[in-house]
């Protein structure tokens, strides 16, 4: 039996401490935001944040996790209105959309450690987050509007309006 919080809340599951917390996650807590790549870590589609770091929640075994904070997609915005969420919405980020959660939380990590981040920053922090669809241009755009956005409130309300700042 292992406890945890997920997204700020107190859990108890009772899978093997070496089950991947991914599945943990997805079968167990019942939230399919997080997705299964490849399941060696190399994909990023797994993506979560372990005490506010990016971690592969694939490779990850449950019991290496006892009473710290994981949060999920579902668990950065519940509404969906982080930056992130809404600049990829903006940039019209996604076509399949499989790997956007691991892109998203990664991409929060990339902008806690660097807020105004460099072309060389976002693709050395991104180099292990994998889009089979080949969105990367899109996804740099969402993060630099969304790097945007986290340092100016007012770009931020212009993410939430359909057609930018044009209310003004």
């Amino acid at each position: 039996m292992s406890q945890f919080f997920l997204n700020g809340q107190p859990v108890q599951v009772q899978a093997d401490d070496d089950t991947p917390l991914l599945w943990v996650i997805r079968d167990e807590l019942r939230l399919t935001g997080t997705k299964f790549g490849c399941g060696i870590g190399l994909c990023g589609a797994c993506t979560v944040h372990l005490n506010g770091r990016a971690i592969r929640s694939c490779i990850t075994p449950v019991g290496a996790i006892a009473a710290q904070q994981v949060t999920t997609i579902e668990g950065l915005s519940p509404d969906g209105q982080h930056p992130l969420q809404q600049a990829w919405v903006a940039a019209q980020a996604p076509q399949c959309g499989y790997c956007q959660p691991g892109q998203i939380m990664q991409a929060a990590t990339l902008l806690a450690d660097f807020p105004d981040p460099s072309d060389a920053e976002i693709e050395a922090v991104m180099a292990g987050s994998l889009c089979r669809c080949m969105a990367y241009v899109r996804i740099r755009k969402a993060i630099r509007m969304a790097a945007a956005a986290m340092q100016a409130p007012a770009a931020h309300d212009a993410l939430a309006t359909p057609g930018g700042n044009d209310h003004e």
